[in-house]
């Protein structure tokens, strides 16, 4: 099974020349790394930047240079810093090719929840309800299963909703799915993963069609 670079390595390749991407907050951020050096696009982040480039290396940090999770980041050549009204208006405005985040559960219509667990404190939903709202191509990067080994693609949604019938696509560690009208489509299974696991780690609807390719990354 994948780890969560090897899930933003999947998610990698959904990225086209001349996309607009946010990434959200936790494993989407790594999809920067592994973007093809032959294409070019713009990753924009909530709080203000248009683009961003990857991590930076250990020591080549720059504090007043963060994404949305509060992380470090560099920056490309070209890129600009402006204030949340103007980050908002580009997402509202729906002038963002491909959104990915991260989310807790998905359920098998689209619905995604990735903002609130209840009894525990947050200060909000964040940008996250306009970013679900805006986008029209919205990709999740989550595991499969949380840590008692439950499913997180779910027939509903059991925590708070941040969107309905909005995901499009999903990238974990077991498989790459694409949400249909009749439930999870399993298009691909990650390395050294068979069909029956997915199956099994999958409390939703899974439609498998055929023989379900491994993933090249």
């Amino acid at each position: 099974m994948l780890d969560k670079n090897g899930i933003a390595k999947r998610i990698a390749q959904e990225v086209k020349d001349g996309y607009y991407v946010n990434l959200g907050i936790g494993i989407p951020t790594l999809v920067a790394n592994y973007v093809r050096s032959d294409i070019e696009l713009e990753f924009q982040s909530e709080n203000g930047v248009l683009g961003m480039g990857p991590f930076p290396f250990e020591g080549d940090e720059d504090p007043d240079i963060i994404n949305a999770g509060k992380q470090t980041i560099t920056t490309l050549p070209g890129a600009s810093f402006f204030d949340s009204a103007t980050s908002f208006s580009m997402i509202r405005g729906q002038h963002v090719d491909l959104t990915i985040l991260g989310a807790m559960e998905v359920a098998e219509n689209g619905d995604i929840a990735n903002w609130k667990i209840p009894g525990r404190m947050v200060k909000g939903m964040g940008g996250a309800m306009d970013l679900v709202a805006s986008a029209e191509n919205i990709i999740v990067a989550m595991m499969h299963t949380n840590k008692r080994g439950e499913s997180k693609l779910l027939k509903r949604c059991s925590l708070p909703l941040t969107g309905v019938g909005c995901v499009k696509r999903i990238a974990t560690n077991l498989a790459f799915l694409e949400v249909t009208d009749h439930g999870f489509k399993l298009l691909e299974r990650a390395p050294g993963v068979s069909v029956e696991e997915i199956i099994n780690a999958t409390e939703g609807t899974l439609l498998v069609e055929g023989t379900i390719p491994e993933m090249n990354i």
